[in-house]
């Protein structure tokens, strides 16, 4: 019996070698796959999707004014980075653009609303927005607020009634996920906290990273989460996203914080400089120039070790998500 035993050692050891070999050339596969990825005409064709979408939601009717302030801003342009995230996460886990896309103008509309609220003189007080006129230089505060307000509202309205295809247990759960990340757990806990810190000569790290997780990760993880849920992910791959865009939350942040004193007005298309100006603290400010380059290409690393075991090709477009908010330029 231990003969036989001894005998049937090389074949396990051929077998297991054969296999690793296998699995070796698989991955490699993966990786040109994933390296052939066009993302340049994956953002062109998935923002067009997402502003004729837009457009066709939002549409001019009475009264007027609001409708006019409320497409002025969402439909001034814009990478369209949250509603692509959406859109590929819920693809990556087995649903389709369809299922996503309503959720993906809902995250838009909440973005844009962050923007024209961002942009008013109570709170940044900008001019300047995707090279355009801010919101309230154009329309007036009062209605400034009121479109922002109204895009808000009109969010999760539209997820409830036009998501088709998706569980409406799924539906619930991912307008839930979508209004925690930007209530007074998410999104209004980091712009509060930023306000209160405005001048204070004592903000260290950690209470600026609970600034920017909550004030513009918040909005980035809901957007890959509900998507994921939406597609029918499971606990565990909805898990994972979120820590994939909780780093990349984290890491638009970093980037942003860098590129305000790195480029021009022009080249952002809003003001630059505008936290020195302030006297906000920056990762830059605190870690100085090159330990925040550092920090974001650490977190760049840590978004992407959160895709390991997904298909490789459906997690390309993820993949270079991650790369292009690492090393964009406005």
């Amino acid at each position: 019996m231990k003969a036989v035993k001894q005998g049937l050692l090389p074949c396990f050891n051929l077998l297991q070698l054969q296999g690793e070999k296998i699995i070796k050339e698989a991955e490699e596969e993966n990786t040109q796959k994933e390296m052939s990825f066009d993302f340049k005409a994956y953002m062109l064709q998935k923002g067009n999707f997402v502003n004729q979408a837009l457009d066709n939601a939002v549409t001019l009717k009475e009264p007027q004014k609001i409708h006019e302030a409320m497409r002025y801003s969402l439909l001034a342009g814009g990478k369209r980075v949250r509603p692509i995230l959406c859109i590929a996460a819920c693809e990556l886990v087995g649903g389709n653009e369809s299922m996503a896309m309503p959720s993906a103008c809902a995250v838009e509309m909440i973005h844009t609303m962050s923007l024209i609220h961002d942009d008013l003189p109570c709170m940044d007080n900008d001019d300047l927005r995707r090279g355009k006129p801010t919101n309230h230089k154009v329309f007036g505060e009062n209605v400034a607020v009121l479109a922002g307000d109204a895009l808000l509202a009109f969010a999760f309205e539209y997820m409830a009634n036009a998501t088709v295809g998706v569980s409406p247990a799924r539906v619930i759960q991912a307008i839930t996920e979508l209004a925690k990340d930007i209530g007074a757990e998410g999104l209004v806990a980091g712009q509060v906290v930023d306000i209160l810190s405005a001048g204070l000569s004592d903000v260290g790290l950690e209470h600026l990273e609970f600034i920017h997780v909550h004030k513009t990760a918040a909005l980035l993880e809901g957007a890959v989460v509900i998507g994921a849920i939406l597609g029918g992910g499971t606990e565990e791959q909805v898990e994972k996203l979120r820590k994939f865009a909780r780093c990349i939350g984290l890491l638009f942040q970093v980037v942003d914080d860098i590129l305000d004193v790195t480029m021009s007005s022009q080249e952002l298309g809003k003001t630059a400089g505008k936290d020195l100006v302030a006297d906000k603290a920056t990762y830059p400010k605190l870690l100085g120039l090159e330990k925040a380059r550092e920090f974001a290409e650490k977190l760049n690393t840590e978004a992407k070790e959160q895709l390991a075991g997904f298909d490789a090709v459906k997690a390309a477009p993820l993949y270079a998500l991650a790369e292009y908010i690492a090393h964009r330029q406005n």
